[in-house]
């Protein structure tokens, strides 16, 4: 295939990841019937269908779905050495797509951010909030943000916070309403409020006490996507839930939550950015991996 297919098939990559001709054409920068052409002339080329069209909806077919699997990666691959050329600048520049947690991104990700940003105005950060632990090269992300214990292992894994411990917490009215659950397994008779998870369902609460563990599935009249919305229905006096320690610690030292089956959530491994091991990457990208990483607190003298 001539050099110059090399932009038909970015057009195809970018229609087939954004499922829309319209949302590809503006991340292109190009008309929508140019972009269409442009596809059109790549299947004819080729002799085979890549998208299927409907006026609601647009989806790789069979050979589309190969072609993102096979060459997508590849041209990513390329993308990011022509970038890597940026070591040549004066300074770093750049686009870094992250996914990561609705917390994760507030308590770690933006406060580094805005600590590395008005020093380097060329480098540009993309944040994702997502829970279902996206695929982050089938997804085209730079890396990602989760509890290291659910990084594969085929990735390289950054810790960027300290230990966390999760926090069963509830209102002071809700708590004065129900007698407190001594054990996990008590949480079936409480009213709940649940986090649902893209493509896994309601979250199953996790607790360990002298190397037991339990997951624990709760009920109640309640189902968010963001912990942000659990938060505050727990605060108003809906239910008992389920967060982390970090994320409720101001609402607890106010009294506005209180603590219940604390020496059920023991501490485990913190937040930790992730990435594939055999992408190269830009001096943007390391300069933010160095302001994430984690230090230990130095220990204070007497």
């Amino acid at each position: 295939m001539a050099r110059e297919s090399i932009g038909d098939l970015n057009a195809f990559l970018a229609v087939a990841q954004e499922r829309s001709f319209t949302r590809a054409a503006a991340r292109l920068g190009v008309s929508q019937s140019a972009l269409s052409q442009t596809v059109r002339n790549l299947e004819a080329r080729l002799g085979v269908r890549l998208l299927t069209r409907t006026t609601r909806s647009v989806a790789p077919t069979e050979a589309g779905e190969r072609l993102l699997r096979g060459v997508g990666p590849k041209l990513d691959e390329i993308d990011a050495e022509l970038a890597s050329l940026s070591e040549l600048r004066e300074k770093p520049a750049g686009t870094i797509r992250i996914t990561s947690t609705e917390n994760a991104a507030e308590a770690v990700l933006w406060p580094a951010l805005k600590t590395l940003l008005p020093n380097y105005p060329d480098i540009k950060v993309e944040i994702v909030i997502d829970y279902g632990l996206a695929d982050v090269v089938a997804e085209r992300y730079d890396a990602g943000v989760r509890f290291g214990e659910q990084v594969a292992r085929d990735m390289i894994a950054v810790r960027i916070g300290p230990d966390i411990r999760m926090a069963v917490v509830g209102a002071p009215s809700y708590c004065a309403r129900h007698p407190p659950p001594r054990l996990p397994q008590d949480l079936t008779h409480h009213h709940c409020i649940n986090l649902r998870l893209p493509q896994h369902g309601l979250y199953a609460w996790e607790f360990e006490k002298d190397g037991r563990e339990l997951r624990v599935r709760v009920d109640g009249q309640l189902v968010f996507n963001t912990t942000a919305m659990i938060l505050d229905a727990a605060v108003a006096g809906f239910g008992l839930a389920y967060l982390p320690e970090q994320q409720v610690e101001k609402q607890l030292a106010s009294g506005e939550l209180l603590r219940v089956l604390e020496n059920w959530c023991p501490p485990f491994s913190g937040y930790h950015l992730y990435y594939p091991s055999r992408r190269q990457h830009t001096p943007a990208f390391a300069l933010l991996v160095d302001a994430l990483r984690y230090r230990e607190p130095s220990p204070s003298r007497a």
